[in-house]
């Protein structure tokens, strides 16, 4: 017995969309009976008149759908999707773990927020707080980021803690 994955068993794939259109794609593939979750997060939006809590999505430009790669024509034909995303028109599956642990965080109580994916060791430039403009390597994750800003020509540097939203790659 093989324990490669079945070339026809479904798995999920990230699905871009045209802007604003991944709530339009979500319908689509659930008329389909494609199986797709497209997370999202509240926020408030205001008019004129009133204020109003709204579902945006929480990867603008993407949703996910879990299916059989080799039968994708159902999926590249609803309106609005832009394409599968994979390496040289391959779809790329996305790890069962990873949809489901961003599913359990969604369907939990907690407050998220979007964050990009900055790597420890990797620079950053501070985007938003009192460091803005500040550059430096990532030293570790976590609630807040440990920022190192350093001086490599004389081998010193200062570290301090900011918080990871503030932060981008550089």
């Amino acid at each position: 017995m093989s324990h490669e994955p079945e070339l026809h068993e479904p798995h999920w794939y990230a699905i871009w969309t045209r802007s604003r259109h991944e709530k339009v794609v979500r319908d689509q593939l659930e008329k389909k009976a494609i199986e797709v979750f497209l997370p999202t997060i509240g926020k408030w939006s205001r008019w004129k008149d009133r204020k109003k809590r709204i579902e945006w999505p929480l990867f603008p430009g993407y949703c996910f759908a879990r299916f059989d790669a080799t039968n994708r024509l159902p999926v590249l034909t609803c309106d609005g999707v832009v394409q599968i995303i994979g390496i040289e028109g391959v779809p790329s599956p996305i790890p069962e773990i990873e949809v489901e642990s961003i599913r359990q965080l969604v369907e939990s109580e907690l407050s998220y927020d979007p964050c990009p994916l900055v790597k420890e060791g990797q620079m950053v430039k501070v985007v938003s707080g009192p460091l803005r403009g500040v550059v430096g390597r990532l030293q570790r994750k976590g609630a807040h980021a440990r920022l190192v800003l350093s001086v490599d020509l004389i081998g010193q540097a200062v570290s301090v803690e900011v918080d990871a939203a503030d932060v981008r790659a550089y």
